[in-house]
């Protein structure tokens, strides 16, 4: 198996100049052919699975000298948001390729229950409002960090709510009740 984050399908070590500490992460950032290498990798299936790499840190870590500062970023308030954006709206997979990819595969791999719509499964959903854009706003995040490159993205596509056992444990209010689809790769 393999895996890979959407910060590494998307950015690239020319990033670095914005603000280095934002985009210190291991493995680091790449060129911009190994990115596109990555994104072949999801498209061919070579790379089964989409990972969030979450790696919160307080600012306070993230402001020492470059050499000193943690690696990682936050990255489950923005996966899903960044992948729909880059992978699905872009036209590199599909729905259902996004869904298999973040979570049946997983799944499998991992050999944990979920990852399905089925009977007698639990009930864990994520709902997709695949169309709502959004505003990357770290100052909003549910993490204890904010340490994230993608601060003041907007992005199309964004979680409606999340359903764990049957039970509704997050909700985003700006989403639009009409304009989301369960996410199921079946």
């Amino acid at each position: 198996t393999c895996e890979v984050t959407p910060h590494h399908f998307i950015l690239t070590d020319e990033d670095l100049r914005y603000d280095p500490n934002q985009f210190k992460m291991n493995p680091p950032l790449r060129a911009a052919v190994d990115r596109d290498a990555m994104l072949s990798g999801l498209v061919d299936g070579t790379i089964d699975v989409i990972a969030t790499d979450h790696a919160p840190h307080h600012a306070d870590e993230k402001a020492q000298e470059f050499s000193e500062a943690p690696f990682g970023i936050v990255g489950l308030e923005t996966a899903v948001s960044l992948s729909l954006d880059r992978l699905v709206h872009r036209d590199v997979l599909s729905l259902s390729q996004f869904v298999t990819l973040l979570s049946s595969n997983p799944a499998r791999i991992l050999n944990v229950p979920g990852g399905r719509l089925a009977p007698g499964d639990a009930a864990d959903i994520t709902i997709l409002s695949p169309d709502t854009t959004i505003e990357v706003a770290a100052d909003q995040f549910r993490s204890k960090a904010r340490n994230t490159p993608f601060d003041g993205w907007r992005l199309r596509g964004a979680v409606a709510a999340t359903v764990v056992n049957g039970r509704v444990v997050y909700t985003n209010d700006g989403v639009a009740e009409a304009n989301t689809i369960a996410w199921s790769s079946e």
